[in-house]
C-alpha cells in the first residue's frame, strides 16, 4: 500500500508548462509578453483563468474585458470541463517539449462548441456529477450517497488547492469495495477524443461476468445526449 501511495502521489504531482498568449485581434496598444504557468495535470482551465485574465486584462479592449473567457490551441477551442492533462494528451504533439502554447480569448465565445464554465461552482457541480456517475457503476451509488456535504467539500477543495492528503482522505472510499463487496460491480471508464463535434465514447466493464459494453452517442458540449 505504501508503494501504491507513492505512485498516486507521483501522478498527483504531474504538471504541464503552459505559455498563454492573448488574441492579437483583442489587443489594444503594446503586445503583451506571454504569461507562463506550471499547472497540475488534474486541474481545469477555469481554475487558472483568474490568474491569466488578471495578467492580460490591461492589454485588452475595454468592451471585451468582462467577456466569457475561453482558450484555444492552434485554432481548436479547448473544452473547459476536460482536465488539463487530458486536453494536453489529446492535442499536444509528443515530440514537442516546449511549453504548451495556448491563446486566451475575451470575446466571441464559441457557444456551439463549448460549455460556459464561468464560475468555480459550475465546474464543481460538473465534477461531482462525474463522480456520482462513476460511483453508480462502481458501488451502485452507495459510497457517494453515504458521504456528507463536508466530505464533498473536502474532496473538491483538496483538488483545487492541490492538497494530496486532503483529497485522498476522502477519495480512497471511492477506490475501495464497499461494505461486504469483494470487488467493484463495474469499472467505470471514460474515453476522450479530440473530435470537437461532441461525440464521446463511454464504456463499462462487468467484473462478475467479464463482459464489456461500448456505446458511442452524439452528445452536446454539456454532455446531454442528442436524440437522433
Amino acid at each position: 500500500m505504501a508503494h501504491d501511495r507513492e505512485v498516486l502521489r507521483m501522478i498527483w504531482e504531474g504538471q504541464i508548462g503552459i505559455c498563454f498568449q492573448a488574441d492579437r485581434d483583442e489587443i489594444v496598444g503594446i503586445k503583451p509578453e506571454p504569461f507562463y504557468l506550471m499547472v497540475s495535470r488534474l486541474s481545469y482551465l477555469p481554475l487558472v483563468t483568474d490568474k491569466v485574465r488578471k495578467y492580460f486584462t490591461r492589454y485588452i479592449a475595454a468592451e471585451h474585458q468582462d467577456g466569457a473567457v475561453w482558450f484555444d490551441y492552434n485554432g481548436t477551442p479547448l473544452r473547459l470541463h476536460y482536465p488539463i492533462g487530458v486536453l494536453y494528451d489529446l492535442l499536444h504533439p509528443e515530440e514537442d517539449c516546449t511549453p504548451w502554447g495556448l491563446t486566451i480569448h475575451f470575446s466571441k465565445f464559441p457557444e456551439d462548441t463549448l460549455v460556459k464554465m464561468n464560475s468555480k461552482e459550475l465546474l464543481e457541480s460538473h465534477y461531482m456529477s462525474c463522480l456520482k456517475e462513476a460511483d453508480v457503476l462502481k458501488h451502485r451509488g452507495l459510497v457517494i450517497s453515504a458521504m456528507q456535504k463536508k466530505d464533498h467539500n473536502q474532496l473538491w477543495l483538496g483538488l483545487i488547492n492541490d492538497k494530496f492528503d486532503q483529497f485522498w482522505a476522502v477519495n480512497r472510499r471511492l477506490m475501495e469495495p464497499y461494505g461486504d463487496q469483494e470487488s467493484f460491480k463495474n469499472i467505470p471508464v471514460r474515453l476522450y477524443n479530440d473530435d470537437v463535434s461532441g461525440f464521446h465514447v463511454h464504456a463499462k466493464t462487468d467484473l462478475a461476468h467479464n463482459r464489456k459494453w461500448t456505446k458511442e452517442e452524439p452528445r452536446r458540449p454539456d454532455g446531454r445526449i442528442i436524440n437522433t
